[in-house]
């Protein structure tokens, strides 16, 4: 079973852009309102993928992602999400032996800027960039979904 590790950070200042490596548009959606289960389809860049996420433990969640063609996307996205779509652009960041993702939301989510770090264990230890300010790991408000039901601007 495949898991994801993970940690949320709010982000403060813009000192985190002198390390940028890489960058993508993104325009996510979600197909169930259940929260036992996310099915989550997203178009980056030219690629689209299909995910599905369990229920969080601690910091970690069971996750399965897989590639679909990049038309099936879009048309989920039309014609099936139960929510509008989140746009993003998300940055990939250095920091330490870390590749840090920085997601600055568009659209309804305008304003809010996160980041998480991917991490193998738990307890892993890792280096926190000045930029990363409070943690909202385990914040509902700050997961995907709830930010395409219940948008940052509404806040």
């Amino acid at each position: 079973m495949a898991t994801e590790i993970e940690r949320k950070f709010l982000v403060e200042g813009d000192a985190w852009r002198e390390d940028i490596e890489s960058e993508a548009q993104m325009v996510q959606g979600y197909l169930t309102g259940n929260q036992a289960v996310t099915l989550r389809v997203r178009v980056k860049g030219d690629a689209a993928f299909l995910t599905v996420k369990g229920q969080p433990t601690g910091i970690s969640r069971s996750e399965f992602e897989y590639p679909i063609p990049v038309t099936d996307a879009e048309a989920m996205l039309k014609e099936l999400a139960v929510s509008p779509p989140i746009e993003k652009t998300r940055y990939r960041v250095r920091c330490g032996a870390h590749l840090w993702e920085v997601d600055v939301f568009a659209g309804a989510n305008a304003g809010l800027v996160m980041a998480e770090v991917e991490l193998d264990s738990e307890d892993e230890a890792f280096e926190r960039p000045d930029w990363a300010g409070r943690e909202v790991t385990g914040d509902r408000r700050y997961y995907n979904a709830s930010l395409a039901q219940h948008p940052f601007s509404t806040w």
